[in-house]
């Protein structure tokens, strides 16, 4: 089996998490060759991970025809323009979350988030992603969507027993927030197609979407998407600036709050929640109530050690966990956080993909219906009704 040779395009904070997982594949043989990005940062993380070949136009990454598989780790507004270029350059593509989204079109009134109609956006995104589907398809190459937490142990074990049960899934609840983001692009819908219920929330709306359909093939039936209901809100606002303190949220055009609420066809619901302006780091879990059982998800904060120090500075070079503003007092340190969250073994799995010709568990159906159900759910909360689908 030969070496699966693989070019990044961006070198920002997911790339390195990528570059982590890359360093530890097993079984496959797989070498980050190339790495594409403006910035002059590109030629220091090339150096950090030894990667020999840098290009500053990813156009000239994809006409390397050494490349298998490239993997974009840009920001949210270029991903499927470059997904379809690459799938048609011969490349299987791995590509972050989101797959797209609304960043606006030339014509539209500024702010976007507070000037297109989101029942419009929907229509648009819609379009597009049929129209990619299709130049993806005719490429026959792989699409490997990036959404880690398909590969988190704690959701890959929630599948297994539902595998095993054949179970019926009654409800479930997912949840992704923290204290906001540091990044200015987050408050934006023309850069970042929404706010925290795309951003954060498709992680565990993805998940939600990736659990039902193992249930089905697990019982022999087809379920989907009946209707969604939603609402979103604007909390920042309602702080002074002093009252801010770790509260990040800044939002121009986009949401901070939103809790959406799933009707899938066999009757089951779900609801998934997405906050910027939940504190005491990151909130990551997933329940999943069936006929038979009950599996909570615990993702993070978990229990897997737990601390309690007092010394702030003597701490200064130990990692505790994502988004804390201290590491001080109690404390919910995340162990092998790479692992824990699934980016080693997602990476592990699109290796494999590659180098065997099979499709990987986090597939363009899932990246479709996330941003399906994502538009739906912004239509829905400036309506106030619920979308059926």
């Amino acid at each position: 089996m030969r070496k699966v040779k693989v070019g990044l395009i961006g070198c920002g904070f997911v790339a390195h998490l990528h570059m982590y997982a890359y360093k530890r594949v097993y079984g496959v043989a797989a070498e980050v060759t190339a790495v594409a990005a403006r910035g002059d940062q590109v030629l220091e993380f090339a150096k950090q991970y030894q990667i020999p070949n840098v290009y500053r136009n990813y156009r000239d990454l994809l006409a390397d025809k050494s490349i298998d598989v490239v993997d974009i780790c840009t920001p949210a507004v270029l991903h499927a323009e470059m997904i379809v270029e690459s799938m048609r350059a011969g490349k299987h593509v791995i590509c972050e979350k989101p797959f797209t989204g609304y960043f606006g079109q030339r014509g539209d009134e500024m702010p976007v988030g507070k000037r297109v109609p989101k029942a419009l956006m929907y229509e648009r995104v819609a379009q597009e992603m049929d129209q990619a589907k299709r130049q993806m398809d005719d490429t026959g190459k792989l699409f490997m969507y990036a959404e880690n937490w398909v590969y988190i142990p704690a959701i890959d074990k929630t599948a297994e027993m539902l595998r095993s049960t054949k179970d019926k899934v009654l409800f479930m609840k997912a949840e992704a927030s923290h204290g906001g983001s540091h990044a200015a692009h987050a408050a934006r819908w023309d850069m970042t197609g929404g706010g925290a219920l795309i951003r954060q929330g498709c992680h565990p709306l993805s998940a939600v979407l990736y659990l039902k359909q193992v249930e089905a093939k697990a019982r022999g039936e087809s379920i989907g998407i009946a209707e969604v209901v939603c609402d979103v809100g604007n909390l920042g606002d309602s702080l002074k600036d002093e009252e801010h303190g770790y509260v990040l949220s800044h939002p121009v055009d986009v949401e901070d709050w939103a809790m959406m609420n799933l009707t899938f066809t066999d009757g089951a619901k779900a609801t998934v929640f997405a906050g910027d302006m939940v504190l005491g780091g990151v909130r990551n879990l997933v329940e999943t109530y069936t006929n038979g059982g009950v599996l909570l998800a615990n993702i993070a904060p978990n229990n897997h050690m737990v601390s309690y120090m007092t010394d702030e500075q003597k701490l200064r070079d130990v990692y505790i966990t994502e988004k804390v503003d201290r590491k001080t007092g109690w404390q919910f340190v995340c162990l092998q956080e790479e692992w824990t969250r699934g980016y080693i073994q997602e990476i592990q799995d699109f290796v494999e993909c590659v180098a065997c010709h099979r499709q990987p568990l986090a597939n363009l159906d899932l990246a479709i219906d996330t941003i399906r159900a994502t538009y739906a759910a912004y239509w829905s909360a400036e309506e106030g009704r619920r979308i059926k689908l």
